[in-house]
């Protein structure tokens, strides 16, 4: 029997890929104006930002520990073996739970075999991992072969990215508020990254761009063997810059594929409309 590919919804792969390639999905929740939905399941992520745009702040919650429950038991009852690849420990309780409904889990199966992964990520670099993940047990790959690769793509993945807007980054506390005001005067963009599983800003360029210039050379920076691996690029309802960027890095590292999602609800909830988020390995697997 494969191995059970388990991942939760701040991962931003489209919600096609989950049937498509076998992976359980656990939603994380999003709520806005009293209404909660399950991310991927019963929302768009359009929703979200345009709730943004309006002046309403979506708020997020982490997976149902009762879905987790649920999931966890008929596993164990029909003796299958699986992987849970998580949303950052640092950005998210989701982890947390889920290691505390397994626990629960095993004091009535206790040779119940699933492995619980917090990858550090966000987003489309989580997407990543997920993805070849579900290619690797597609192909009936060991389950150490995976949690092998699982890991170290965790451990190599690179996040890179923008926002639209500063003063959303400061309503969740990401950047002062002094700095988003000056910011939104003088066109200033951050470039931020993702830095054990934390969010952390590392540069402010003056105009879109210069950013998008200074991204690229951050890659060539940090990156390891570009032409060799796939890049995502995930962003939220701004398309247009996604593909502009998706042309800067195959004119420069003609890579072998460039991915392109939407962030989703949950993660866009706290990004907010506007931001362009790049994905790629500094250190390939060998």
């Amino acid at each position: 029997m494969p191995v059970k590919i388990l991942a939760d919804s701040a991962c931003d792969l489209p919600k096609s890929f989950y049937a498509e390639n076998n992976v359980t999905l656990f939603p994380l929740r999003v709520q806005i104006n009293d209404q909660e939905y399950e991310d991927v399941k019963t929302i768009d992520p359009i929703k979200v930002y345009e709730a943004i745009r309006s002046g309403v702040i979506p708020k997020t919650s982490q997976v149902s520990p009762l879905l987790f429950e649920e999931v966890f038991t008929q596993m164990a009852e029909n003796n299958e073996d699986g992987i849970y690849i998580a949303f950052s420990s640092q950005l998210s309780g989701t982890y947390s739970t889920a290691v505390m409904i397994l626990d629960q889990v095993k004091e009535k199966y206790p040779n119940f075999k699933l492995t619980i992964v917090d990858t550090l990520c966000a987003s489309l670099g989580f997407g990543l991992v997920v993805k070849e993940a579900a290619r690797l047990a597609a192909n009936n790959i060991s389950k150490e072969e995976i949690l092998k690769d699982v890991l170290f793509r965790s451990q190599h993945m690179e996040s890179l990215f923008t926002v639209e807007d500063l003063d959303h980054l400061a309503k969740g506390g990401r950047v002062s508020k002094a700095s988003a005001f000056l910011g939104g005067l003088l066109n200033i963009k951050p470039i931020l990254n993702v830095e054990d599983g934390k969010l952390v800003p590392i540069e402010k360029i003056r105009g879109k761009k210069k950013v998008l210039r200074r991204i690229i050379e951050l890659m060539n920076e940090r990156g390891a063997d570009m032409h060799d691996q796939v890049i995502g690029i995930s962003h939220a309802d701004n398309e247009e810059t996604a593909l502009e960027m998706k042309s800067l890095i195959e004119e420069e590292f003609h890579s072998k594929e460039v991915y392109i999602s939407s962030i989703g609800s949950a993660v866009g909830s706290h990004t907010g409309p506007g931001t362009i988020s790049i994905f790629f390995l500094n250190q390939l697997p060998l």
